[in-house]
């Protein structure tokens, strides 16, 4: 726009003027005011139009005016950019309109767009951002979702501690000390890139348990906001040694969910605008990952709206509202299969809309996933995904729902790590490599392909799980399978092992057991999907239950073979279904099974 300069009226600092009958302009010069605080002036043009005579009426009518000190007089667009370069990080947008071709003329055509719609503008503000519209802080939000993070942790840490050396004890399973002696043997020194873990150090069960019970401990200190920064790093480091060591048992993906996580939780610590910004970049890519994969997988209960049909029945360890959620009419099962993936595939594009579309994003997500937490048992899985959605709010939305003792409360709590500019140059250095390998991990996971060199920096930090592949339930399985074990010592009689979580027993009751993970539970549900020679694991399982190793029938729901272990063991497979209303009236069970095969051929191992 054109520049005049009023050499009559020189000033200590900028004055932007604004139609103070205008609502939209009064709005926004309030926001503004409240980014560039007292750095800038702001008058309505009805005060002070008098001191500026070459400015007409009509002018003032048309757009807002920016005095500089100097008495330049800039408008419009421009006037805009020039008042929010006061504010903090804002500049940049008055370098583009000076620096970038064809952005000055674009800024100055939608700002007299806008300026012809005012009052429908005005009103897309108030639906958009809300009446009373400020510059969102975070340091509430940031003060909860840390505290909030720490007891997940916590809860991750205590599950893994109580099942680790039936797992991966040296008595366990699958011992951390076969992986590391086969980790020697055949990759060498970089062994330690490949398999980060503090167990290089030490594997014996002492420090399994050490590793568990101190993460534990540090997830406390999380909790109550004692060095957050620190416990965080020392918390990714243990829980990406118990991912590392744990195998199969930790393959799952909310456990680099919240490794991914808990890297993020480092940079909001420092910056809490950065990070929650990242923070909503890593719920975007797995809320929308899991909507994609789900509609491109080929999977036809997806496409013709049938997975909740299946889905309660088979899912790994329902909840008892599985059992009931699985008898709604189909109409509105079907219904519920298409909101679940609209809410998965749309819903996630408003995370990066203003802030009232946030919100409603952030609804959505949390009501989907409180329905999954009540039906499933999938551990801390569904709070980490509603802990995320709090980044979606600003600290003025929490204040408005808690109540306000509490808010001042924790507004005192609150407070910012302060960072210097070389910690923050770095933190900013590695928020953008986060951001570049996880653009190439969408690509890969969106389209099958990335550059080359995009794949192989992305595979060299793949090891530290810094950012990962997301897309669970892309395939729902029609029929439950469930693997019985059972032990013998003639061959003619059989008793059977039952599990703590899992189905096996027809008639005892579904439960609940968020937020702990049972894990052994969870890998024979995976381990019905194939057979024994696609699971190795199994076979040990078999040879600890023989040796009536302690750790390892700790894991499970008693011993029929307390004194001595059987000279016999083997494996059924089991279809498994829902008993209907008339059925669990009548005998109480909550499931029919029906004996299908063998699955591990009886052997006196």
């Amino acid at each position: 726009m054109e520049d005049k300069t009023n050499t009559a009226n020189k000033m200590p600092k900028p004055l932007l003027i604004y139609d103070g009958n205008c609502d939209f302009c009064f709005y926004w010069a309030s926001y503004w005011q409240k980014l560039t605080g007292d750095s800038v002036t702001y008058k309505p043009y009805q005060e002070v139009a008098s001191q500026f005579p070459t400015i007409s009426v009509e002018a003032f009518q048309h757009a807002v005016q920016y005095v500089a000190p100097d008495g330049k007089i800039s408008s419009a667009a421009e006037a805009s950019f020039l008042t929010l370069s006061n504010a903090p990080r804002k500049s940049f947008l008055l370098t583009l309109y000076r620096k970038l071709p064809g952005f000055a003329a674009i800024s100055e055509k939608t700002y007299a767009f806008i300026a012809s719609h005012r009052n429908f503008f005005y009103s897309i503000s108030l639906l958009l951002w809300g009446r009373n519209y400020e510059p969102p802080r975070y340091d509430l939000i940031t003060w909860l979702f840390l505290r909030i993070l720490g007891l997940i942790f916590f809860a991750a840490f205590v599950s893994f501690g109580v099942q680790a050396l039936g797992l991966i004890g040296s008595q366990g399973i699958a011992p951390v000390s076969d992986l590391i002696t086969a980790a020697q043997n055949q990759l060498g020194a970089i062994r330690y890139w490949l398999l980060p873990m503090v167990f290089w150090l030490n594997s014996s069960d002492i420090a399994i348990q050490a590793t568990c019970w101190i993460g534990a401990a540090l997830s406390l200190l999380l909790v109550f906001n004692i060095r957050p920064r620190i416990c965080l790093f020392l918390l990714y480091v243990l829980y990406l040694s118990l991912v590392t060591a744990g195998q199969v048992f930790m393959t799952f993906q909310w456990d680099t969910y919240l490794l991914e996580t808990g890297i993020l939780a480092i940079i909001l610590v420092g910056s809490h605008t950065l990070g929650i910004w990242l923070l909503r970049w890593l719920l975007f890519r797995f809320i929308f990952i899991a909507g994609f994969v789900k509609i491109f997988s080929g999977d036809s209960t997806w496409q013709n709206l049938s997975a909740l049909s299946y889905y309660f029945q088979t899912e790994p360890l329902p909840t008892p509202l599985a059992w009931y959620a699985h008898h709604l009419p189909q109409s509105i099962l079907t219904m519920a299969t298409a909101i679940a993936l609209f809410i998965e595939i749309v819903i996630p594009f408003l995370i990066f809309f203003p802030r009232k579309l946030r919100f409603i994003a952030a609804y959505a997500i949390m009501f989907m996933q409180t329905l999954i937490l009540l039906t499933g048992n999938y551990n801390f899985f569904n709070f980490l995904t509603i802990a995320l959605c709090l980044t979606l709010f600003d600290d003025a939305a929490i204040k408005h729902i808690l109540p306000r003792r509490l808010c001042n409360v924790l507004q005192k709590l609150s407070s910012h790590v302060s960072s210097n500019k070389i910690i923050s140059l770095l933190t900013g250095v590695f928020a953008t490599f986060l951001v570049f390998i996880s653009v190439v991990e969408l690509k890969i996971k969106l389209t099958g392909n990335a550059p080359a060199p995009f794949v192989w920096i992305y595979s060299i930090a793949a090891p530290f799980d810094l950012v990962n592949v997301y897309g669970p339930f892309a395939v729902i399985t029609t029929e439950r399978m469930e693997i019985v074990i059972e032990g013998s010592n003639d061959g003619i009689n059989w008793s059977e092992y039952n599990f703590k979580y899992k189905p096996g027993d027809v008639n005892r009751a579904l439960s609940w057991n968020i937020p702990h993970q049972p894990r052994l539970d969870w890998q024979m549900w995976f381990a019905a999907l194939g057979s024994s020679e696609d699971n190795p694991w199994f076979s040990h399982l078999l040879q600890r239950i023989l040796e009536n190793s302690p750790t390892v029938i700790a894991l499970l729901d008693g011993n029929p073979f307390p004194d001595k272990p059987p000279l016999y063991i083997r494996a059924q497979f089991y279809e498994y279904r829902f008993t209907d209303s008339n059925e669990k009236e009548v005998s109480g069970a909550w499931w029919n099974r029906r004996l299908v095969k063998l699955y591990f051929l009886e052997s006196h191992l």
